[in-house]
């Protein structure tokens, strides 16, 4: 069947294919959305993560190996506001991943088919199954992980780019995974010879997809990473790199009832279209304050958010800004204590 986009959906396909050309790759991994309501006007766009037919030690081998970077001038804020919606697609990158990652969603009505409520992950991290409910002292039992974090980009090539290409990595799902906040934590910013996912049977898939992401971004290694890489792959010589393709479908078929890719998404109850949403948060500046229309600090590592007058307040370097303690927790974070 010949599919005929509507406009909107021929808009929102040239945004996401402009910005992948920007960095010369494929499409983001594995995420599904809607646009629009009813057979007329929408559009799903599904990319997937698959491997390719390059052996991941073959990808290696290419990869430039050199010392670290000074890591001078980093800050999350270099690499764009936390889960930017660079696709497009009317939705940030957090819930993408949540939607992508998680089985058993439960959608909440009014955001256009995007904020994740509830769910299930299976960490690839740990193996362990994680119930995920959306709220202020649970969003952070669920966090995404960057497999190969800012800060290491940062000191293997990232600080010599573009804030546009910096933004593009830090929001691209093949550089993204769901997981257990426990093992994002204790992860931070290592590389594989300091830190392996607990879960052995998964780290074959790790190491290749972080040696996809660098390839993918011409990043170098060092020769500590390279040789963990090396041995993590011993165990696994045919492991794969991979790549993510990019699909467009209609979400409805000729007859006008949903197709069987529309119906297998996560669904909200009956609503008319969302509007945008006014805009709740903003990019921290350079030295880590937030404007004065968003004064609420978040802080990533910790997902928790500061107050004007709080006790950590002033020493906070936010690295995403909200207008409101209900927007902070609405993207996830928990008010601090003190």
């Amino acid at each position: 069947m010949r599919v005929v986009l509507p406009a909107v959906g021929r808009f929102l396909v040239s945004g996401l294919l402009s910005l992948l050309l920007l960095v010369g790759a494929p499409a983001p991994t594995a995420v599904t959305w809607s646009m629009g309501s009813g057979a007329a006007s929408t559009v799903r766009t599904t990319s997937t993560l698959t491997r390719t037919s390059t052996k991941a030690t073959t990808a290696l081998a290419r990869l430039t190996v050199k010392g670290k970077a000074a890591k001078t001038g980093y800050a999350r804020s270099e690499f764009g506001a936390a889960w930017a919606d660079v696709d497009r697609n009317g939705c940030d990158q957090r819930n993408d991943m949540l939607r992508r990652d998680l089985r058993s969603v439960t959608l909440k009505a009014g955001t256009h088919g995007c904020v994740v409520l509830k769910g299930t992950l299976l960490s690839a991290y740990t193996n362990q199954t994680i119930s995920f409910t959306r709220g202020a002292k649970t969003s952070s039992k669920v966090q995404i992980d960057h497999m190969v974090a800012l800060e290491n980009a940062w000191v293997s090539g990232a600080n010599r780019w573009s804030a546009a290409k910096r933004k593009l990595f830090a929001n691209d799902p093949l550089n993204l995974e769901a997981v257990d906040g426990t093992s994002n934590s204790q992860k931070g910013s290592s590389e594989p010879s300091a830190w392996l996912p607990r879960n052995k049977a998964y780290r074959c898939t790790y190491v290749a997809r972080q040696i996809s992401v660098k390839a993918k971004y011409s990043l170098s290694v060092t020769s500590a990473e390279k040789a963990a890489m090396a041995r993590v792959l011993k165990a696994c010589p045919g492991q794969e790199t991979y790549r993510s393709t990019l699909t467009v479908t209609s979400g409805a078929s000729s007859s006008g009832k949903p197709s069987a890719a529309a119906s297998a998404a996560p669904t909200a109850s009956s609503e008319k279209p969302a509007t945008r949403p006014t805009a709740t948060s903003a990019k921290p500046g350079s030295d880590g304050s937030c404007p004065a229309a968003f004064p609420i600090k978040g802080n990533e590592n910790s997902m928790i958010y500061h107050v004007p007058g709080g006790r950590y307040y002033a020493r906070t370097k936010a690295e995403q800004c909200f207008s409101t303690e209900a927007a902070a927790r609405e993207a996830g974070f928990r008010a601090s204590k003190a």
